[in-house]
Order: structure tokens, then sequence, then C-alpha cells
């Protein structure tokens, strides 16, 4: 899938953009509220506290770096790193819980993982990472 005009996103990797978003959002609630009950609680919740609060934060920038694809494969393999980490941690620690609300965070970090892996492999194949070359040599 392909740029349409030479600036923004393709529609399926913009929706991709907005998903990771949403779930960024949703997890970035519902760890505010657990820190809210008990500020006490280690430091794997922190982590995804602020890797999710990062997420909201730079992918509203990352809308409007949209005409950049470097920079916005950049942030798609930075962040999918740091939410590779946090499906770890929540599954490390809240697999075998009763809450309906940590199973919520352990959906939706994995569908923002899933989908910052989705996004690095498109802007690797798709957007210029391909090898071309050039030459200026006559045969």
């Amino acid at each position: 899938m392909a740029r349409t005009r030479g600036t923004g996103l393709a529609p399926f990797h913009l929706g991709s953009n907005i998903l990771i978003w949403i779930s960024a959002v949703i997890v970035m609630g519902i760890v505010s509220y657990f820190l809210s009950l008990n500020n006490n609680q280690g430091s794997h919740i922190i982590y995804m506290e602020v890797v999710s609060v990062l997420t909201v934060a730079f992918y509203l920038a990352a809308f409007f770096l949209a005409a950049f694809a470097g920079y916005l494969m950049l942030f798609n393999l930075i962040f999918s790193y740091l939410w590779l980490v946090v499906v770890v941690f929540v599954a490390e620690d809240f697999t075998y819980s009763n809450s309906a609300l940590l199973h919520t965070i352990e959906a939706f970090s994995f569908i923002a993982f899933f989908f910052l892996l989705f996004n690095v492999l498109h802007d690797w194949h798709f957007l210029g990472y391909r090898t071309t070359a050039t030459t200026t040599s006559r045969v």
C-alpha cells in the first residue's frame, strides 16, 4: 500500500496509527486509575504508565510527521520495543488475575504492540528501504 498523493499516510497505515493511539489512551487511563488507588504499585506499572503517556503524546505529533517516512519509521521502531516490554510485564503481572480491568490492559497493550510491529514492517517494505541502484555510468 503506497502513499496516495505523496503526502500523508496510506489509509490502512493511518488507521493503524489511530488504533495505536486509542489503545495507548485506554491503557493510560486504566493504569492511571490503579495508580490513583495505591501509589506503591511497583516499577512495572510505572513503566506501563510512562510508555502509554509517551505514546499518546508522541503519536499526536506522528500524525503530522506523516510526510517524513524516515521519522515515522523511527517512532514505530522505538515504540514497538517499548510496547514489547509492556506486553511482557503485563503478561507476567496480570495473566492470572480475576480483574476485567487488568485483562483490558493486557488486551490493549498487545493491540498497540501488534500494530506498531505492523507499522515497522509496512514502513520497511513500502516506504523506501529497498535498495535501488542509480548510476550515471553508461554501458
